[in-house]
């Protein structure tokens, strides 16, 4: 072989040194990138996220909202969703005079974002589930059993204040705040819905015959009434008569005329005696 050729055999090499030296130096950037990549996480609105860590457990940190670092494989971020959250809890509890009642409440919940890392530890991702039913029956059963079953209605403001107060505070030692408690239905049991109809059924009865006998009264009232003015008329029409004789042709002179105005309106001839029809109204002479 000659010097050349082994110059040339050099020179291959070094060229196919460089290409490979290159080559690492691009996947050497690309799994630097990869695993940069691999490092964030990122929290979107309305969440917030803590770490778990597999050398010391759950951080304190709670991490806000946009894009955070954290070590593949050694750390774990869990997202949490701090935006309130409807539920709608139903419970079939008595009241203080023994009547069933079947109560549904709407409850607006969401996690204190400050305490996410007990509420992770204590409770998990699924806390409301958790928490909110056993919370929400036991207030609804404590409460209800303080007023009777007409006081529910009557009464319903106060109930849901106190219903809210006391699962507000309940929610509180669980991590948990209540933005809206509110009843949304009350049924009652069918018996009692009878009951209710047949007195109210019983209290228009009892009222009816109230009015009747108020009637009657004022019926009565008027009769005497009017008995005593008939009497009292009589009285003063004897005086009239007995003072002053000329009281009757008075009173014969208004007949006749009431008698030829409907006469003259009638659209039938009749032919009837002047003395019958009080239409002889010459004044008689005293001999």
């Amino acid at each position: 072989m000659s010097q050349q050729q082994f110059k040339n055999i050099l020179n291959q090499l070094n060229k196919q040194k460089g290409l490979i030296g290159s080559s690492g130096a691009v996947i050497g950037l690309g799994l630097l990138a990869f695993t940069f990549n691999q490092s964030l996480f990122n929290v979107d609105g309305g969440y917030r996220a803590v770490k778990f860590s597999r050398i010391g457990g759950v951080k304190d940190q709670v991490y806000a909202e946009g894009t955070h670092f954290f070590i593949p494989w050694f750390e774990t971020p869990v997202l949490y969703d701090v935006r309130a959250k409807p539920r709608n809890i139903a419970s079939l509890t008595g009241t203080k005079d023994l009547q069933m009642v079947n109560i549904t409440v709407r409850v607006l919940s969401r996690p204190i974002a400050e305490r996410l890392p007990r509420i992770y530890q204590n409770l998990g991702l699924d806390y409301d589930e958790r928490v909110l039913p056993s919370i929400v029956n036991e207030v609804l059963k404590s409460v209800v059993a303080q007023f009777n079953a007409s006081q529910i209605i009557t009464q319903r403001e106060k109930v849901s204040k106190l219903i809210r107060d006391q699962l507000m505070n309940r929610a509180g030692k669980f991590d948990l705040a209540l933005d809206d408690v509110s009843i949304t239905h009350v049924a009652f049991s069918n018996e009692f819905t009878h009951a209710v109809e047949a007195k109210q059924i019983a209290q228009q009865e009892a009222q009816r015959g109230f009015f009747i006998v108020d009637r009657a009264k004022q019926e009565k009232q008027s009769i005497i009434v009017k008995a005593e003015g008939e009497a009292q008329s009589a009285v003063l029409i004897g005086n009239a008569v007995k003072n002053n004789p000329g009281f009757l042709e008075l009173r014969k002179l208004d007949a006749a005329r009431e008698i030829a105005q409907t006469v003259s309106k009638s659209n039938n001839k009749i032919y009837v005696d002047s003395e019958t029809l009080l239409l002889n109204v010459k004044l008689q002479t005293q001999p």
